[in-house]
């Protein structure tokens, strides 16, 4: 088990930013590609972004490119996600999940194998 803890969420504004951040106990998880889901009330759970465990290779929902940043820091076993010029439309609980099988980013919740307690985001209009 790779125990995954989020934080940063919180309530902004529209136009706002905010960090989160995704926490490992488990040294392994800096070998592992690691993705941010999210799901707003009454709609699946979607991708957000995903990164490699290199942390080279970076992929993002058409919807965030440009405002949403994805990085990782192996030394502390740390994802983040920096959210910038968030919308209302962005509100959702957030979640870290890491891939223990693949090298590669996918975007189906199916391949995640570990995955944190979610984190609540809110833009107010």
């Amino acid at each position: 088990q790779v125990p995954l803890v989020e934080s940063g969420g919180g309530l902004v504004q529209a136009g706002g930013s905010l960090r989160l951040s995704c926490v490992a106990s488990d040294s392994a998880f800096s070998s592992y590609a690691t993705a941010w889901f999210r799901q707003a009330p009454g709609k699946e759970r979607e991708f957000v972004a995903g990164i490699t465990w290199g942390g080279v290779v970076k992929y993002y929902t058409d919807s965030v490119k440009g405002r949403f940043t994805i990085s990782r820091d192996n030394a502390a076993n740390t994802v983040f996600l920096q959210m910038d010029t968030l919308k209302p439309e962005d509100t959702a609980v957030y979640y870290c999940a890491a891939d223990s099988k693949s090298s590669v980013v996918h975007r189906t919740t199916s391949q995640y194998d570990y995955w944190g307690q979610g984190t609540q985001v809110t833009v107010s209009a």
